[in-house]
């Protein structure tokens, strides 16, 4: 029988872990988040509460349930079957003390010292990972932060989907495993939405910005409006041209004048000619300083009365 599954196994390393393994539910039910407790020297949690082999690494959570390893990344599940061949070296270097409930053949072997894997899982696994119980102590890397907000989820509010699980490891735990082993074997994660910001917020900012850099911003648009063809702040700026308008020179003709009219006005010239100057109730014409001209202003009684007389005698003698 272990034969058999070690050639299953064999056949399914030849996958990709992700797509070989099966989402399951194990024996392990944690109605809230565990305890989690530092491996001295390595960069693995252990639960020493958790009745079970219970372990963090890498941004995942590691069971050794029934002889086999499942992955998960919360706490409760739903677990994936993983094959041996594609478990982190980390994981097969846990030691034994560890292991809170271990089988029955890893209590003859050391505590302080990993299980025994290549007799677990014959020679054939051993030909694929060796050297996997190899390694310099001082270079472990750090291990990975814990997701400590799942502790927000327990009993009804746990995810069991696997949907919903993936969008609030996306929101809440940014950290993706170093190992190759682990990335392949990390359900793909949905990134969380952008939103942009409200109307609030965008006030509040532009509120906080000091006037400088507003100057510069509005001089920095400046152009990027006026390139735009057929904008209303471009048809605004631009003032409709008109063409100058050509004026026709008009041509006056001349005035008739009424025949009587004429007569009349040779009458009166010949009357000025004879008295000397315009009547007195004719406006004489003034200068530019609003003085009347000599020519025409009124002459005193003595000689009016005296013209009166001359003309008298003239019209006698004729």
């Amino acid at each position: 029988m272990r034969t058999l599954l070690m050639v299953l196994w064999l056949l399914l390393a030849g996958v990709t872990p992700g797509t070989a393994s099966v989402q399951v539910f194990i024996g392990i039910n944690l109605p809230v988040y565990p305890q989690l407790a530092r491996v001295p020297g390595y960069p693995v949690y252990y639960a020493p509460r958790v009745a079970g082999n219970f372990f963090f690494y890498d941004g995942l959570y590691w069971v050794f349930y029934d002889e086999d390893w499942y992955v998960s990344s919360w706490y409760n599940g739903p677990w994936t079957l993983v094959a041996p061949m594609a478990v982190p070296v980390f994981i097969l270097r846990i030691p034994v003390r560890y292991y809170r409930d271990p089988p029955i053949y890893f209590r003859s072997w050391r505590r302080e010292a990993p299980p025994r894997w290549h007799e677990h899982w014959g020679d054939d696994w051993a030909e694929h990972r060796r050297g996997w119980d190899r390694w310099d102590r001082r270079a472990a890397p750090p291990p990975a932060p814990l997701p400590i907000y799942q502790k927000r989820y327990s009993g009804d509010r746990y995810p069991r989907d696997i949907r919903e699980q993936r969008d609030l490891s996306g929101q809440h735990y940014r950290y993706r495993p170093r190992d190759a082993a682990a990335r392949e074997l990390l359900p793909q994660q949905t990134p969380p939405r952008t939103r942009g910001p409200d109307r609030d917020d965008r006030e509040t900012v532009r509120r906080e910005r000091p006037p400088r850099t507003m100057e510069q911003d509005r001089r920095r648009s400046a152009p990027d409006a006026e390139s735009r063809q057929g904008s209303p702040v471009q048809r605004r700026a631009e003032p409709m041209q008109m063409e100058p308008r050509q004026r026709e020179p008009r041509q006056m003709e001349p005035r008739r004048m009424d025949p009587g009219r004429e007569e009349r006005m040779r009458e009166r010239e010949m009357r000025d000619r004879q008295t000397g100057g315009p009547r007195m109730n004719e406006r004489p014409p003034q200068d530019r300083g609003g003085r009347a001209e000599q020519q025409g202003r009124k002459q005193p009684p003595q000689e009016e009365e005296r013209g009166y007389r001359g003309r008298n005698e003239q019209q006698k003698e004729r």
